[in-house]
């Protein structure tokens, strides 16, 4: 299985999100923030790399822009459950113009999020 890197604020979401990715036979390691995940990245090389958009110091999409600027090909699922003013739709089709491999809308069932990773892994 894979060896994923999981960059997610909200640390319920996260315990679940890894408890179902090992569940799966994936080694997996986190991070809080896009800044504490580019410098995983560079100590780690994930195979993947599951992140949300909307996070605090860093966002994914800044993670995204700045893992494509340091020329790193790791694949990237990008997750969002939106907030009031913007829609988890607006931040995934941002994404996804960013060249991510998969998107994910959350709440999200754990068979989409096996989709996704066979779909970013391909």
């Amino acid at each position: 299985m894979a060896h994923i890197l999981v960059v997610e604020d909200d640390t319920q979401f996260l315990q679940m999100l890894v408890k179902m990715l090992q569940a799966d036979g994936h080694r997996v390691a986190t991070a809080a923030d896009g800044a504490l995940a580019l410098e995983q990245v560079e100590q780690l090389q994930p195979e993947l790399i599951i992140t949300d958009i909307l996070m605090p110091n860093l966002d994914g999409v800044e993670t995204i822009l700045a893992l494509s600027q340091r020329g790193h090909a790791t694949p990237v699922i990008a997750m969002s459950g939106g907030r009031r003013s913007i829609s988890a739709e607006f931040n995934l089709a941002s994404a996804s113009l960013m060249g991510v491999e998969a998107v994910l809308a959350k709440p999200f069932t754990r068979q989409a999020l096996r989709e996704a990773i066979g779909q970013a892994l391909a």
